[in-house]
């Protein structure tokens, strides 16, 4: 008998007894891995249930509407300028012999500031009164031609009267009438002559009048940009020795409003601004002109408007910077609520808080915004109010708003009604 012939019937080769324990072994693997896997599913959903409901639980933050005034304003920045300020220069051209002026000083009108030379100009007035003498002789000289020739003129014609018309010959008393009127013309031409020069004469001297220098106003020197012994060129533009402003007490603020709020600011509305000279202070002012032309600047348009502006006690000086709050709208004893009430929105009912493990695990599609557009003043909007712990809302009609706070105009609204302004998850 062989060796194969003496194993027992039930015994099996080694190679097929070691691939039945392989087989049996990957068997129970599988099922281990993929009870394993089950109980991996199990626990995470039951974690991501167990934080989803402690975390939905949330709470609504509130705030209560209250009675109050409302005021909406708008800034806008600009220079400090006087109400009334004169550049005064000078029409000729010279040496300043004198300035009797300097910054600061308080001047009348009339008042001489400065003095130019007027060694020039006093012999340019010598030279226009000769002028003006001879012309005034001309006009002798025309005269006497005048009355020579009218003379001749009414001999001829006498001795052609007595003559019966015999003599003179037509021709002579032709040429004796031809003289006279000559000599009339003459004489109109010799006038004109002085009046010429007595007009040349008026220029020179005024000119000498022009040499004094005088304010045109009361008022204060602002700047003074010459010194005595200085020339001064007045050829195509007339230089400017002096800013003289009128009157200090009352100025003008004009600021730059952008073109957004423009439409918001009206003439005589109040305002206020405050410079960094005086810190802390407050200047009231007034809306005086809104200007209708614009200015471009990096892409900005804005318009410019000016305020007026008491400055009894001289605190306020021009060229300084401010700050303007215009004041465009204001409301006594109105009903009032924060803007983020009527932005609020509640949660949908039984969503996930955003932070659990089920919305990490599993996506979920972004849930509708339920959010209503803002409303322009005057229109329909809603607030949510807390019943039996529950969100309702409230239709409103809104009115003024200085950004933080809307104007309620209508509605069923109370006053001291608590308005739901935002909604806070539980920590987990």
């Amino acid at each position: 008998m062989t060796a194969l012939e003496q194993r027992p019937d039930n015994a099996l080769p080694d190679f097929l007894q070691a691939g039945g324990r392989s087989a049996t072994f990957l068997g129970r693997s599988k099922r281990f891995w993929v009870i394993a896997g089950l109980g991996t599913v199990a626990v995470l959903l039951a974690l991501a249930f167990s934080g989803s409901g402690n975390g939905g639980a949330g709470q609504f933050l509130t705030e209560e509407a209250l009675t109050g005034n409302l005021v909406v304003s708008i800034s806008a920045s600009g220079t400090l300028a006087p109400t009334r300020s004169v550049d005064v220069g000078s029409e000729l051209s010279g040496t300043l012999e004198a300035v009797l002026a300097n910054e600061n000083d308080k001047v009348t009108k009339g008042q001489v500031v400065a003095r130019l030379d007027t060694a020039k100009l006093r012999d340019a007035v010598a030279k226009s009164q000769a002028a003006v003498q001879a012309a005034e002789a001309v006009v002798a000289q025309t005269e006497a031609t005048v009355a020579e020739a009218r003379a001749n003129l009414n001999r001829l014609k006498h001795v052609a009267e007595l003559s019966g018309g015999k003599v003179p010959s037509k021709s002579e008393l032709e040429t004796a009438e031809a003289t006279y009127q000559r000599a009339v013309a003459n004489l109109a031409s010799a006038r004109a002559e002085v009046a010429q020069a007595r007009a040349t004469l008026k220029t020179d001297q005024t000119n000498i009048e022009k040499a004094v220098i005088r304010s045109p106003i009361n008022g204060v020197v602002l700047t003074r940009s010459v010194e005595p012994g200085q020339t001064v060129a007045a050829q195509m533009t007339t230089p400017v020795l002096f800013v003289i402003a009128e009157d200090l007490t009352k100025m003008e603020l004009q600021v730059k409003v952008d073109e957004a709020d423009v439409a918001a600011v009206q003439l005589g509305q109040p305002a206020s601004f405050n410079v960094s000279a005086w810190p802390g202070r407050n200047f009231p002012a007034t809306i005086q002109r809104v200007g209708l032309g614009s200015t471009t600047t990096d892409n900005v348009v804005t318009y410019k408007t000016v305020l007026t502006v008491a400055n009894d006690d001289l605190a306020l000086r021009p060229g300084m910077t401010a700050t303007a709050r215009i004041i465009t709208a204001q409301r006594d004893s109105v009903l009032l609520v924060p803007n983020a009430a009527l932005r609020f929105s509640p949660p949908a009912v039984g969503a996930k808080p955003e932070g659990s493990i089920l919305s990490r695990l599993i996506p979920r599609p972004p849930r509708p915004q339920n959010r209503k557009p803002q409303a322009a003043n005057g229109e329909s909007k809603q607030v949510w109010i807390l019943r039996d712990g529950q969100p309702v809302s409230i239709p409103v009609q809104t009115g003024a708003s200085n950004g933080r706070q809307t104007e309620i105009t209508g509605g069923e609204l109370e006053p001291g009604a608590a308005v739901i302004v935002d909604y806070q998850e539980k920590a987990k």
